[in-house]
């Protein structure tokens, strides 16, 4: 019998957790009908919840301690942590990640791993075909994110993919063998390469509670994202500086030419001021762009655990 990971970040989901431990359990309860292939392995991350998360992972595995695991951060770390503490801790054969809120549709694992299985892929993604229950807005920046990473980025990044998806052993070896501390899961799991098909899905609702993920959380994630897969910011940063400087060195030739052919040099400070606070903004746009990857190498150089497991089972 072959072993699958799942692996279910959760934080601040106790709504949530026994919803979606009976739909798995019923969709490998599908898988196992004629003969017994494939066993869960469930790999719940409590990413530091403030509700009764924990306690309702303790009473879950409790109930079923052959296939139900937990771990248990010291702190709120991340949903970026709680898939590397998930992929690290996976034993399976193949390893999913899914979220507990039921978004990704577990029905999707018989056909995932088919192709794994069957077709010779090493991964199965997921892409959602619309986002329902989210703004226009929200909808729009997510749509232009993937639009902009896909342009500068050296791996492409499929739009609207999901971190849902089922992965081979050697595939997620390779991923946890990245020793980054700044992680953009997405940008890893296309970087590492490996044969990786689609599928899309119609967005499902929640099964209960609301999103945790505020908008400046989202922009915060796209910014963490471009930087750590493109350096092309820091290109467009030296450009303008390099194009700020021409136009600079064109005005100042144009003052001194009008001085000396009129004899009085062009008058005005409001429009010398606007120029300087021009390029002062520019100046500082740039070093902002160089602060980030700045920020990132000096993460990186603390060598710093990228969370913490206070408790697990």
């Amino acid at each position: 019998m072959r072993t699958i990971s799942l692996i279910v970040p959760c934080y601040n989901e106790e709504q949530s957790i026994n919803i979606f431990y009976d739909a798995v359990a019923k969709v490998f309860e599908s898988i196992n009908k004629d003969t017994e292939r494939y066993q869960p392995e469930y790999l719940f991350v409590n990413d530091g919840s403030s509700d009764k998360t924990l306690p309702i992972l303790k009473e879950l595995q409790q109930a079923h301690p052959a296939t139900v695991h937990y771990l248990s951060f010291s702190r709120n770390f991340g949903k970026e942590s709680a898939l590397a503490c998930g992929l690290d801790a996976s034993t399976g054969d193949l390893v999913a990640v899914m979220d507990v809120d039921l978004q990704d549709p577990p029905e999707l694992l018989p056909k995932m791993i088919n192709l794994i299985e069957n077709e010779g892929y090493d991964c199965v993604g997921t892409i959602q075909k619309e986002r329902r229950g989210q703004g226009r807005i929200r909808a729009f920046l997510s749509s232009r994110f993937y639009g902009v990473i896909d342009a500068i980025s050296e791996v492409r990044i499929e739009p609207n993919a999901r971190d849902y998806r089922l992965m081979t052993r050697e595939m997620v070896d390779t991923v946890t063998s990245l020793p980054e501390y700044n992680r953009f899961s997405k940008g890893i799991f296309a970087w590492v390469g490996y044969k990786t098909t689609y599928l899309t899905y119609e967005s499902q609702p929640r099964a209960a509670g609301t999103s945790h993920w505020s908008m400046m959380q989202l922009i915060n994630y796209a910014i963490d994202g471009i930087v750590d897969f493109s350096d092309v910011p820091l290109r467009i940063a030296t450009w303008i500086g390099g194009i700020s400087c021409i136009l600079a060195a064109l005005g100042f030739i144009f003052v001194f030419v009008r001085a000396l052919a009129v004899g009085d040099p062009v008058a005005g400070w409001p429009s010398i001021v606007s120029i300087i606070l021009l390029l002062g903004g520019i100046q500082l746009f740039s070093l902002g762009i160089l602060g980030e990857y700045i920020g990132k190498i000096y993460l990186e150089s603390k060598h710093r655990p990228k969370y913490i497991v206070k408790e697990k089972k």
